[in-house]
């Protein structure tokens, strides 16, 4: 049986010209022009492949990630957290709707272990309370109090943040490249870009 490979490339070669014109290829297709396809890396637990790269290097292609090292800019804190739900992706709807983890896509994250970092940190806590339920009070020595209400003095959070950290739930942009990489890691949104991406869901809840 005749097998033709064509592959995937990374040359402008073969592609059109800007008028829309064809180009003629001056050669054939080479090794190091080469492309593979995507990861389309899901929301799952951890599923990694190894690639073999050109120099005998390799590359770890992430197939399936559900957490990944979050950093929260502001604060200087950085918690390793579950990935929940792909919510905007300014490349392609589809994938938002697939649920792909790429770089600079649009997550959701449990926000637990930031709530909890906060609260050893300032001793104030951003959970919403349900009615008629108690707070619990750690005890802690005189030198930890003045110490925290020195930190409290300097204290900001943005209500928007503040918001999202009560529901358990935030926004962050993936700033790895899990294809490429094999780790799914981020930042919190914060001020005008958790303002410009509220907006933008916003738009797109009011438009369904």
């Amino acid at each position: 049986l005749f097998r033709c490979n064509m592959g995937i490339s990374r040359s402008g070669d073969y592609k059109r010209r800007a008028t829309g014109g064809k180009k003629i290829p001056l050669h054939k297709k080479r090794k190091h022009q080469l492309g593979r396809p995507a990861a389309n890396t899901k929301i799952g637990p951890k599923r990694l492949r190894e690639v073999r790269t050109r120099g005998g290097h390799t590359k770890v292609r992430a197939l399936r990630l559900e957490s990944g090292n979050f950093s929260w800019g502001s604060e200087v804190v950085t918690r390793k957290t579950r990935v929940l739900d792909v919510v905007y992706n300014s490349s392609n709807n589809e994938l938002v709707r697939t649920k792909t983890l790429v770089k600079n896509a649009i997550v959701q994250i449990d926000a637990t272990p930031f709530r909890q970092w906060y609260l050893t940190h300032y001793g104030v806590e951003l959970a919403k309370k349900k009615k008629g339920a108690e707070t619990e009070t750690r005890k802690v020595s005189n030198h930890v109090t003045r110490k925290i209400d020195k930190r409290k003095t300097g204290r900001t959070l943005e209500a928007a943040l503040e918001e999202q950290l009560g529901t358990g739930r935030a926004l962050a942009a993936i700033s790895s490249r899990p294809g490429q990489s094999g780790r799914c890691d981020g930042y919190i949104l914060e001020g005008k870009e958790l303002e410009f991406y509220m907006k933008k869901l916003l738009k797109k809840k009011g438009a369904k």
